[in-house]
C-alpha cells in the first residue's frame, strides 16, 4: 500500500515567495507616489482657498490683500505640511505659493495665480 504524500514541496513555496516578492516590488513605489500625491492635496485645496478670498476681497475693495491672515486664511488640521505665501500682491496682480515643510515631501512647492494657475513649481514627488 503507497502512502499519500501531502504538503507543499520548497520548490513551490520559493515560487509563492517569488510572486509575493515581484507583486511588492510593483505595488509598494506605486502606493508611495499615491500617499505623495494625497499629501499635495492639502497645498492644492489651501491654494485653491487663498484664492478664492483674496477674489472676494478684491471684490468687495477693489484690490488684492498683501497677507493672507488679514482676510481670513488660515490652514485647519492639526497637521499641516506646507507654508504658505503671499508675495507681489498690487490692486490687479496676485499670487501665493506653498512650499513644503516637512521632510515625507522634501521640496515640494506649489504657485497660484490671479488668473487661478495652479503650478507645481519644484515636485518633491519623485
Amino acid at each position: 500500500m503507497k502512502k499519500l504524500l501531502k504538503g507543499f514541496t520548497l520548490i513551490e513555496l520559493m515560487i509563492v515567495v517569488a510572486i509575493i516578492g515581484i507583486l511588492a516590488a510593483i505595488a509598494i513605489p506605486n502606493f508611495v507616489k499615491f500617499q505623495c500625491r494625497s499629501k499635495q492635496s492639502e497645498a492644492k485645496g489651501n491654494l485653491k482657498a487663498l484664492y478664492v478670498a483674496e477674489e472676494a476681497y478684491r471684490g468687495e475693495f477693489d484690490t488684492y490683500l498683501a497677507t493672507g491672515s488679514a482676510i481670513g486664511f488660515i490652514p485647519k488640521g492639526t497637521k499641516i505640511r506646507y507654508t504658505y505665501a503671499i508675495a507681489g500682491n498690487t490692486a490687479t496682480v496676485f499670487g501665493a505659493s506653498a512650499t513644503a515643510n516637512t521632510s515625507d515631501l522634501s521640496s515640494d512647492a506649489w504657485q497660484i495665480t490671479q488668473r487661478n494657475d495652479l503650478t507645481n513649481t519644484t515636485n518633491g514627488c519623485l
